[in-house]
């Protein structure tokens, strides 16, 4: 019998994702289940860019350019522009999702063998990408004391070799909420200056940031042009994540003329996820404005719910729209596992994502699981109470 490869073997499944058959049998069963396990916002996408696709005049769905429509990108310069960014449309490629272009990042500048320093936890997928390029993932962990703050540098160094290609980050981080200050930032500059390295932020959540903090994009980084590449995407910002559109930006030309011939090997982007990307541009800031302090509101909610329940502990995010919460468990994916296929109270159960998937390494965050606030309040306030409930039952 033919074998499978031995990477797709080591192929990691996704934590987020791994529970849903079970979760598929609840409802089987007549469970509803509020679902805080997955980043899909419940808020509305902007009419705007519903409108373009249902208006779009097409009489061949053609394909793009491989770097995505000219005006798309040059329209999405200008936005950037507005956030204080200097960019150039040529200095951008549009991809299917962030997940596309972290793809083209990691295929542009690694080789089998090589390594990439990731603080953890961290957004589970750099774990499948990195398998799928023959790329060690070498963690640095974040404490959940200091809310997953930029871990000493001095820890990133002991793990750089000369296999070491780049350091990747996410600000606002998935899966803690963390947001990275100025002087993170800097720092993280320095080293990779120092050795020679890319460092990849993902910025997907740029557009939510709390309490009065900035996003500070590593683009700002003006001293290390040559370093920096940025991962982008719709999905959350305009509650667009069906759609599939993202984008790598770099002002690093040998990288973006590498990166092009990814994208050429793809062919292109979506077109029509694309005309409703690019009319989404057109938002008015007063739908984040709304879109933020909902998002405040439910965060407010949850924590103060989670930190009354007995055994449990919250790291406040400070951004994006997840918290790492500690629960009295020997193993999360256990009790993730039996939230679905044993508990319920009036037929309604809680599903969460277990976050030892967000570490590399092993024996970390077992007892953490990751919740994403992106329910009405109402419906937060009640996956709280039950999630109180499963705990006062659950035995290890």
């Amino acid at each position: 019998m033919p074998q499978v490869s031995q990477k797709g073997q080591l192929m990691p499944q996704s934590p987020i994702r791994k529970l849903v058959p079970f979760a598929e049998a609840a409802e089987a069963r007549g469970i509803s289940i509020h679902q805080l396990n997955i980043g899909q916002p419940d808020i509305q996408t902007p009419q705007t860019a519903l409108d373009a696709v249902k208006e779009a005049d097409i009489d061949v769905l053609s394909y793009s350019h491989s770097a995505g429509f000219l005006s798309y990108r040059q329209k999405l310069a200008a936005y950037y522009g507005k956030q204080g960014i200097e960019m150039d449309a040529n200095d951008i490629i549009i991809t299917t999702g962030g997940s596309e272009a972290l793809m083209f990042a990691m295929g542009s500048i690694t080789d089998p063998g090589d390594e990439v320093i990731i603080p953890e936890p961290f957004y589970a997928n750099y774990n499948g990408f990195a398998t799928a390029s023959g790329v060690t993932v070498k963690p640095v962990i974040s404490s959940f004391e200091s809310g997953f703050a930029l871990p000493p540098i001095s820890e990133f160094e002991k793990q750089i070799t000369d296999k070491t290609k780049a350091i990747i980050i996410c600000n606002p981080g998935n899966p803690t909420g963390y947001l990275y200050n100025k002087d993170e930032l800097n720092q993280l500059s320095e080293l990779v200056k120092k050795h020679d390295l890319f460092l990849i932020a993902d910025e997907v959540y740029r557009e939510f940031a709390y309490d009065g903090l900035q996003h500070n994009s590593v683009l700002n980084q003006r001293e290390i042009d040559a370093h920096t590449i940025m991962i982008d995407s719709v999905s959350k910002r305009f509650s667009m994540c069906g759609a599939r559109i993202g984008c790598i930006v770099s002002r690093n030309k040998e990288l973006m003329a590498t990166a092009m011939k990814f994208a050429q090997a793809r062919l292109s982007p979506p077109t029509l996820a694309q005309i409703a990307s690019e009319a989404a541009l057109d938002t008015p800031q007063s739908y984040f404005d709304e879109v933020i302090s909902e998002y405040v509101d439910r965060r407010d909610t949850l924590v103060a719910g989670l930190e009354a329940i007995p055994g449990v502990r919250v790291a406040k995010p400070k951004g994006a729209f997840y918290c790492i919460a500690e629960l009295p468990v020997k193993n999360s994916d256990d009790f993730a596992q039996w939230l679905l296929e044993s508990f319920e109270v009036n037929k309604k159960t809680v599903m969460v994502a277990p976050a030892a998937g967000f570490y590399s390494t092993p024996g970390e965050g077992l007892n953490q699981v990751r919740i994403a606030y992106v329910l009405k309040k109402e419906d937060l306030i009640e996956a709280v109470e039950l999630l109180k409930e499963a705990l006062s039952q659950y035995k290890d």
